[in-house]
């Protein structure tokens, strides 16, 4: 380990982004956090559970994403109806103080939005357009402070990416290489326009037109931010409130402060870390997660992990710091939602299909082909629905049976048979309804909780 210690340990964890966690670097790395301790059924296998055909799969142009791309695919016309509808409907319930759209949800789903600087490719030292605090403080290089940098074996490297992220806030962390199938789930343009290339450079680079990625850089780190359940599942029938879009605002917006921290530690160790210039960019999230082993891909098209289920946030970035990948997982999960079927069938713009078998159809330019699953959603549909709600939708994640605290005994049981056998699948969706786990829960009660951190329970930890 060649780690030169020229500083002290408080100015060397302060430097680090890690003062206060009471370890020096070779403490953080042996510590039992950096050990990804998954429940005993979670099984390590070759290949994620969705079949992949990586000959037919082509990097995405992310400029077509719905979120991005939306007045295109209804027109303008529409769109911008649908956008004054939105805040029509906005005031209108806020003055009839309609439950779960009140001034005061409103104002904690407006707040979830604030205490984040957003996120950079290469990182906020290196933009001279970003008017964060950060750039009022040195960022040090091992350079700057006279020092080699950080030297470690890919096993080592990723048990310390693991404890810093971990004490950043991150629920799972996971790790990806880079090779000739897996860059295909890093975008060919980004949202912005740009386009995205890897070349033989040494440091990677911003243009107005691209942004480069050295070769070298053949890592990904994707982690997850858990939302709330409590607030998840406060609904009006079966559309989402402004609570449950709350806890959706949070985790993107805690995931870019975590995002920033994480290259920024990087970059004192004297790697680069490269993020999407908004949350969803750079590269496919549940895709990257899933052959992280972070979870499965679902129904719902998203993805579902054995510990927090649909409930949390994917992020990513690409580093030049070798990392031991994690593989990918089978929990039974794929194979649940073949007969489960219950966020299609809830889902209020019904873009989710209740076909048996999973398919490798697309249906329409938004989907990237190249995997085989049950939903190639309409997506510009589900746009539809977040506009008309007036605050987003969440209402397939709130339904999902694996989106549980996981603290009673009964859910290990049913997650570890699942696991095991798809025998009792059928029987398991039922109890999961008769139990009432898919019934909205009162908003204004929500208010009058004893509440965790976060409003979730932070010691399920991943």
């Amino acid at each position: 380990m060649n780690y030169h210690r020229t500083t002290g340990k408080r100015t060397r964890m302060k430097l680090l982004g890690l003062e206060g966690a009471g370890n020096d670097l070779d403490e953080i790395a042996s510590s039992s956090k950096a050990e990804w301790k998954r429940p005993w059924w979670v099984r390590s296998v070759a290949n994620p559970t969705i079949d992949v055909d990586w000959d037919t799969m082509e990097r995405y142009d992310s400029r077509i994403v719905p979120q991005v791309y939306y007045p295109n695919y209804v027109g303008v016309n529409v769109s911008n109806r649908l956008n004054e509808l939105h805040d029509k409907r906005t005031k209108q319930w806020i003055l009839e103080k309609r439950p779960g759209y009140t001034l005061k949800d409103h104002a904690l789903e407006i707040a979830a939005k604030r205490g984040s600087i957003g996120t950079s490719f290469i990182g906020h030292w290196n933009d001279p357009s970003t008017t964060s605090p950060i750039r009022s403080t040195k960022i040090f290089s091992p350079d700057d402070i006279g020092v080699p940098r950080w030297e470690g074996s890919p096993e080592e490297n990723a048990r310390l990416v693991r404890s810093a992220l971990r004490f950043f806030g991150a629920g799972q962390v996971g790790f990806v290489e880079l090779d000739e199938k897996t860059r295909k789930l890093i975008y060919s343009f980004d949202s912005d326009g740009k386009k995205i290339e890897f070349e033989d450079a040494d440091m990677a680079y911003e243009t107005k037109d691209k942004r480069v990625i050295p070769n070298k850089a053949r890592w990904v780190i994707v982690f997850s931010v858990q939302m709330s359940e409590e607030l998840l599942k406060r609904r009006e029938g079966k559309s989402s409130t402004a609570l449950s879009s709350a806890t959706n605002i949070l985790g993107y917006s805690r995931g870019s402060n975590i995002l920033d921290r994480i290259q920024t530690f990087l970059h004192v160790l004297g790697y680069q870390g490269l993020a999407g210039p908004w949350y969803n960019g750079l590269g496919i999230a549940p895709a990257l997660g899933a052959m992280a082993g972070l979870g499965e891909i679902s129904r719902l098209n998203l993805l579902i992990s054995p510990e927090y289920g649909p409930m949390q946030r994917i992020f990513k970035l690409i580093t030049d710091l070798p990392l031991a990948p994690t593989g990918t997982i089978d929990t039974g999960i794929m194979r649940f939602c073949k007969t489960c079927k219950k966020c299609s069938i809830i889902c209020p713009a019904k873009v989710l299909d209740t076909a048996t078998e999973p398919t490798w159809e697309t249906t329409g330019p938004w989907s990237n082909p190249g995997h085989r699953t049950y939903t190639y959603q309409n997506s510009p549909k589900c746009m539809t629905q977040w506009k008309v709600s007036s605050v987003g939708c969440s209402t397939c994640l709130s339904v999902c049976p694996f989106s549980k605290k996981n603290k009673a005994f009964i859910h290990t049981v049913v997650q570890a048979t699942i696991a095991k056998t798809s025998l009792f699948n059928s029987f398991f969706t039922l109890m999961d309804g008769l139990l009432g786990y898919d019934i909205p829960r009162d908003a204004e009660s929500w208010w009058d909780l004893d509440l965790p951190l976060y409003s979730n329970n932070s010691t399920d930890d991943g």
